[in-house]
């Protein structure tokens, strides 16, 4: 088409929607931090909306807190189990509630599958296009968000319940996303106890059609288990980006970390690596918990193989096993933290424990972002509110 037929046929004028989103997207890159809230209220203001919020979840994944800004509204943080808001985050879907004089709507903030957090605000009505608009705003603020997050410390200040211990404030920078929900493979974790892990992490990555996952639990507690954890994922990024084998993997992260520490520090280790075009899943183990595979919501059985040494101690090249998924198979992935009680005189808590809880919950039929939360804030509850240990856990769902 030439350009006087495109000029002639093809109308290039700005609608009101390309304007509101253009809005957005031409202060995007020059918005500091701090005035994402005010350009929420004034895009709201622009659709006839009122009382805007931006609510993000905290550190213990209990609460969604108020983003303070100019023209937000504040109040007092929602509890993700018994809010319109925690409704709408767990289940990544809008939420609308009737109210004098209009409707309250909730809306996720969605960024790669991960939640950021809620959208709310109230118009008078609402209808197709109100909703079209308002999710293609949601998602802009996400993505605003995620890429401000980098380089101020406000969104942490708002996540942060209570103190957060060194050892946690680097376990924490460490972290990819908590969730990644993608057509064929779903990801999502939890770290407890949120302000004070130490020497738990894990790390995934999805590179073309392969996910690759690693759990790992560095040996002790504070400042030295949160090193010794950062020098263990330095060492798994930086050989799987290089491309190496699973078994290669552990090798380099072995002679990381016995080059840093002690003969007696270690840390055990579970690497995988999932085809998500075909379900064929591959892993070595490191002296680490065996996974759980959760096929049709009940636990099916754990993937145990063989295993070698903690990553530290110069163990053999480990041996990889292998099995192929069915689509909607599930993988949790967890440290010994969940199912162990160190504190003297008492009871471990025990598979059987964690197994019966994950079938309850599996039977809810929630996605694994919701499933992963429940589980570990009811075997937290069940150890009596506390953990002597770091206890972690990861989920992950073929789709197929």
């Amino acid at each position: 088409m030439t350009a006087g037929r495109r000029d002639q046929y093809t109308d290039r004028s700005e609608s009101f929607g390309e304007s509101l989103l253009g809005e957005i997207l031409d202060r995007a890159h020059e918005l500091p931090p701090h005035l994402i809230g005010p350009l929420v209220s004034d895009v709201m203001e622009r659709l006839g909306g009122r009382r805007p919020q931006v609510l993000l979840q905290d550190y213990g994944q209990l609460l969604l807190v108020p983003l303070p800004g100019e023209g937000l509204t504040g109040g007092e943080p929602q509890v993700i189990d018994d809010s319109a808001a925690g409704r709408c985050f767990l289940d990544a879907r809008s939420v609308e509630l009737p109210e004098d004089g209009g409707v309250r709507i909730y809306l996720p903030l969605l960024d790669g599958g991960d939640q950021v957090g809620v959208m709310v605000v109230t118009l008078d009505g609402v209808d197709d296009h109100d909703r079209r608009m308002l999710h293609r705003v949601a998602g802009l603020v996400a993505d605003l968000l995620v890429t401000k997050h980098g380089y101020s410390d406000l969104f942490f200040g708002v996540r942060r319940g209570e103190p957060m211990s060194v050892a946690a404030e680097i376990q924490w920078s460490l972290l990819p996303p908590l969730a990644m929900i993608m057509p064929r493979v779903a990801v999502a974790g939890i770290l407890e106890p949120a302000y004070d892990v130490a020497g738990d992490s894990f790390d995934y990555a999805l590179n073309e059609d392969v996910l690759h996952l690693a759990m790992i639990d560095a040996m002790g507690h504070g400042l030295g288990a949160a090193t010794m954890a950062t020098v263990a994922i330095g060492a798994y990024r930086h050989a799987r980006r290089a491309g190496t084998g699973l078994p290669e993997i552990y090798g380099f992260m072995d002679r990381a970390v016995a080059d840093q520490f002690s003969p007696e520090h270690f840390v055990t280790a579970q690497m995988m690596r999932l085809d998500t075009t075909t379900g064929h899943l591959q892993w070595v183990n490191a002296g680490h918990p065996s996974p759980v595979l959760v096929r049709d919501h009940r636990v099916a059985f754990r993937l145990t193989g063989p295993t070698t040494l903690p990553v530290g101690f110069g163990g053999p090249e480990p041996q990889m096993s292998e099995m192929n998924l069915v689509p909607g198979d599930r993988l949790l992935c967890f440290t010994d933290g969940l199912i162990e009680e160190h504190a003297t005189g008492e009871e471990q808590f025990g598979e059987e424990h964690l197994i019966d809880w994950v079938n309850q919950l599996e039977r809810t039929g929630r996605g694994i972002r919701a499933v992963a939360r429940s589980l570990s804030h009811t075997l937290k509850r069940a150890r009596g509110g506390h953990t002597t240990d770091d206890a972690t856990l990861l989920l992950v769902e073929w789709h197929g």
